[in-house]
């Protein structure tokens, strides 16, 4: 495992990296049923994302820039936008129910102010990816949950961004 220290990202970096970007946000499910074998593998799965990129495409490593929200007991965004060298695993915890929506609408902000920021200083990127990571359904109503649907949907279907759901073992 590879020990990096995280190092603040801001514009004042696209200077040093003016490699076009790709953000990619992982947006992942810590919610009580994830405790135990999930959370665990989940959390080895973030460490191996992130060398993977570090040491087997020196591209990617600088082009990728990873955020990471979770959703449990809370909606976090445990770690803004940073390319692989400057991004430190979180540690993850399982508690709480499954705000699911809530966190996919706060994907889908995080994803819009990163293109304006890509915009305001001449960076070119790709189109981001937004990957949801659970075992199971939201739980924070229905009215959020269609106005979470209405953003994804539209957000693909103008090429805004690409959506990618993934279920864990024992997702309903």
């Amino acid at each position: 495992m590879i020990s990096i220290q995280q190092i603040p990202f801001g514009p004042e970096s696209f200077a040093e990296n003016p490699e076009d970007r790709c953000p990619c946000v992982l947006v992942l499910d810590v919610s009580s049923s994830m405790a135990g074998q999930a959370i665990n593998e989940l959390q080895q799965g973030l460490i191996q994302y992130r060398d993977e990129l570090l040491l087997d495409d020196s591209l990617a490593s600088k082009r990728v820039e990873i955020a990471v929200i979770t959703f449990g007991n809370t909606i976090r965004v445990e770690h803004d936008f940073a390319t692989a060298r400057s991004f430190v695993v979180p540690l993850l915890t399982a508690n709480g129910m499954t705000p699911m929506a809530g966190a996919l609408l706060e994907a889908v902000r995080l994803v819009e102010s990163r293109k304006r920021v890509y915009r305001q200083n001449g960076i070119n990127y790709y189109r981001p990816w937004i990957f949801l990571i659970t075992d199971g359904g939201p739980n924070d109503g229905a009215e959020l949950w269609e106005q979470a649907k209405n953003a994804l949907t539209g957000g693909v279907e103008r090429k805004a961004f690409s959506f990618f759901a993934v279920g864990v073992q024992g997702v309903f």
